[in-house]
């Protein structure tokens, strides 16, 4: 026991080798490339520092909690056809994505606490700042191209 009571701090042995791959595998998400994504259509880029949501928990918690986005941010949501405003503050476009990257739908300027349409032929999400679809013209048939991560995942 030390000074204060508690007990110290006793390791076992290799996993201290443990927590600091956990940590550099942390460390190496937050630092991966930002995603890029341009309507090749329209030629205008939508996203230039765009998050990926492709685990549970970042798909869960989506942008829940967050202040707002900024020009140029965005969050792309994988396997995912539908998403909600709960527990978010600020209104967002959301273009529903098939899996070639064509825009299937879109919800413009959806208010908080509030549901997006379900899309079957979806397989991705994107969910920008309000009023980035109708700025940049994006429109049902537009193809994007997406850089800076993978929508293969599992």
């Amino acid at each position: 026991m030390n000074e204060l009571g508690a007990c110290p701090s006793v390791e076992e042995p290799g996993t201290r080798n443990v927590k600091e791959a956990r940590l550099a595998r942390k460390r190496a998400r937050r630092v991966q490339s930002p995603v890029r994504i341009v309507n090749l259509n329209r030629e205008q880029t939508l996203v230039t520092k765009g998050r990926v949501a492709d685990k549970f928990w970042s798909r869960f918690r989506g942008l829940m909690g967050n202040d707002g986005l900024q020009a140029g941010e965005g969050l792309l949501i994988v396997r995912c056809n539908s998403i909600h405003t709960h527990f978010m503050r600020f209104p967002i476009d959301v273009l529903y994505v098939g899996s070639d990257c064509e825009v299937v739908g879109i919800d413009h300027a959806l208010r908080p606490w509030r549901f997006g349409r379900i899309h079957r032929g979806a397989r991705f999400v994107l969910e920008l700042p309000a009023g980035t679809a109708k700025a940049t013209n994006t429109q049902v048939g537009d193809r994007l191209e997406v850089t800076g991560c993978s929508l293969t995942r599992s």
